[in-house]
């Protein structure tokens, strides 16, 4: 059984004795570590076909997170985590890369949880992952993941996120199949059930499966690369250097979605309502 396997067995039987919201949570002070390491060719070929990245060049700048996912993985399923990994949302995320990377680049990956916060529908914890070149930081990305339960209607304490200008421009739609959870989760390694089948989703509350946030996230980074690259509407030119995006609504599949941008900001929209809500800063800015 690989680790990553080990690890989400140890979620799957851990998780049901974990309640948050009956006791005063703590944080462990864990690090978990992947010694450097090149980026396996075929993993990240697969990962940027599924979202849309060209596959040459540059690292794209969803990929270092994909790489410790498996960390992060031994990190929130383990005993002393307060949090159960089974039925934990991604709600928001920043990344910021401080040079471009590339797959013969040998990263050293670092993950920890630095918060442990109230929010209105549980508790939210942000984890981070640090990307190190020879001792360097070159990229770092901070995540929030909310375990829903009962709560005294605690206000949430969510990083602000930007606000989105009003009626931005459709640019794209994507028809999202409906095995776009299981695709994504083999190229990235991420097989949380909510995302794979709508019997497993239905069990965390959700009436069908749903797309994975992070595939939203690296498909609009994508689009908004490959317009600017292209001088296209609702892209501009220079290198993408940071992105902060909050998960709005959940994207049901099979669904048809809107990308809407216009500078800075970008937006994926169905049917009445927003999913995700962003904006990138580029090396030029």
């Amino acid at each position: 059984m690989t680790g990553l396997s080990t690890s989400l067995v140890r979620g799957a039987v851990t998780s049901p004795f974990k309640r948050p919201g009956r006791s005063r949570a703590t944080l462990p002070g864990t690090r978990e570590v992947l010694p450097p390491a090149r980026v396996a060719p075929g993993p990240l070929a697969a990962y940027s076909r599924i979202c849309g990245f060209a596959e040459s060049g540059a690292l794209p700048l969803t990929y270092p997170h994909v790489l410790g996912f498996p960390p992060a993985m031994r990190l929130m399923t383990a005993r002393d985590f307060p949090l159960p990994v089974l039925g934990l949302v991604h709600t928001w995320i920043e990344i910021t890369a401080h040079r471009a990377l590339y797959p013969a680049h040998a990263l050293e990956l670092t993950v920890y949880a630095a918060e442990l916060t109230p929010h209105r529908r549980g508790t939210s914890v942000t984890v981070v992952t640090e990307a190190r070149l020879a001792g360097e930081l070159v990229w770092e990305s901070r995540s929030g993941y909310l375990s829903r339960h009962a709560t005294a209607g605690a206000p949430s304490t969510t990083p602000p996120g930007p606000v989105a200008p009003a009626d931005l421009p459709a640019v794209a739609e994507w028809r999202l199949p409906g095995d776009l959870g299981r695709r994504y989760g083999a190229a990235s390694g991420d097989r949380n059930p909510i995302h794979l089948h709508p019997l497993a989703a239905r069990l965390f509350g959700f009436p069908r499966h749903i797309a994975h946030g992070m595939w939203t996230v690296a498909r609009c980074l994508a689009e908004a690369e490959a317009r600017g690259r292209a001088g296209a509407t609702g892209g501009s030119g220079g290198r993408i250097r940071s992105v902060r995006a909050d998960f709005r609504a959940p994207v049901l599949l099979p669904a048809t979605v809107t990308y809407a941008a216009a500078g800075s900001a970008f937006e994926v929209r169905g049917t009445g309502r927003v999913h995700l809500t962003g904006s990138v800063t580029r090396e030029a800015d």
